[in-house]
């Protein structure tokens, strides 16, 4: 038990100067992109899903949430909102590039499978809802609402906050997974629920639409755990790809189409889960 909480304090330790740094990074290109991405994606018109969700590959402070309040104002559609969504990495791409997990390869290929996906989605229900596209452009004031944002308060500051806050949820995470490791053994973890072939999938989407940097940190800690894929690739795919900060708390609360929001929402959800089963089912026949 000692030796559990030991490790893990050790290894968040290790984590935390490469964590900062990776955010300092961020919040600097925060500061002086962020708004011009906003723009460009309000000009992007039909072609918004591409845009979208290349941008949405990055972590950005409050992109998801900007792309809520874009929509709820009709000035992008709902094809670029989901691109948006399907893309967002939350707190995957700090988190593996500061621990060095994965390789660059490996976080390569799954970012460019999360934009992918967000591009191909976001086109399909933009095609499908064409005849109720309208060119509505209301001002909408972005929020700053992401429950780790702290864009006014210097990039330095906002990137202590971001650190302490994630190196928090890793050391609980790493806690959790020493304890289970002591009591369940690794053997028996393999063979856990989340990594059944549906079973896993839904589970993890339903764990990526926690609306707070929680449950992709879970993920990613489950699938990169020192090199032991607790959760499957599919389960961990499923989970990143709902996974979009607190983008769909604030689309509830600006949006006032509640079944649309809903219907998002499931469509979020869904699209993780097949995704997510189908690639279960590549990597058995691989």
């Amino acid at each position: 038990m000692l030796d559990a909480l030991i490790d893990a304090l050790i290894d968040t330790a290790k984590i935390l100067p490469f964590l900062f740094l990776t955010y300092l990074v961020m919040e600097y290109l925060e500061h002086r992109a962020g708004k011009k991405a906003e723009t460009l994606v309000r000009k992007a018109g039909w072609f918004g899903p591409v845009i979208g969700s290349l941008l949405g590959v990055v972590p950005q402070c409050g992109f998801s949430t900007a792309a809520s309040n874009l929509y709820a104002g009709r000035v992008i559609t709902m094809g670029t909102l989901m691109a948006v969504y399907l893309s967002t990495s939350d707190e995957m791409l700090p988190i593996l590039i500061s621990s060095q997990e994965a390789s660059a390869a490996e976080i390569l290929a799954i970012l460019a499978a999360k934009a992918l996906i967000g591009i191909l989605a976001g086109l399909v229900i933009d095609f499908l809802l064409r005849s109720r596209h309208k060119e509505e452009h209301e001002h909408i004031h972005s929020l700053c609402e992401h429950d780790h944002c702290h864009c006014e308060e210097g990039i330095v500051k906002s990137a202590i906050i971001h650190t302490l806050q994630i190196a928090f949820f890793i050391l609980v995470m790493g806690l959790a997974l020493n304890f289970l490791f002591f009591f369940a053994g690794e053997e028996a973890l393999s063979n856990i629920v989340l990594n059944r072939p549906v079973l896993g999938p839904m589970l993890a989407s339903l764990v990526g639409l926690i609306p707070n940097c929680a449950g992709s940190v879970a993920l990613t800690e489950l699938y990169w755990n020192d090199g032991m894929h607790i959760i499957s690739l599919g389960s961990m795919l499923a989970g990143l790809l709902t996974g979009s900060g607190v983008g769909l708390l604030v689309l509830f609360r600006v949006n006032h189409h509640k079944k649309e929001n809903l219907a998002i929402l499931g469509m979020l959800y869904g699209i993780g889960v097949v995704t997510g089963i189908v690639t279960e089912f590549v990597m058995m026949c691989i």
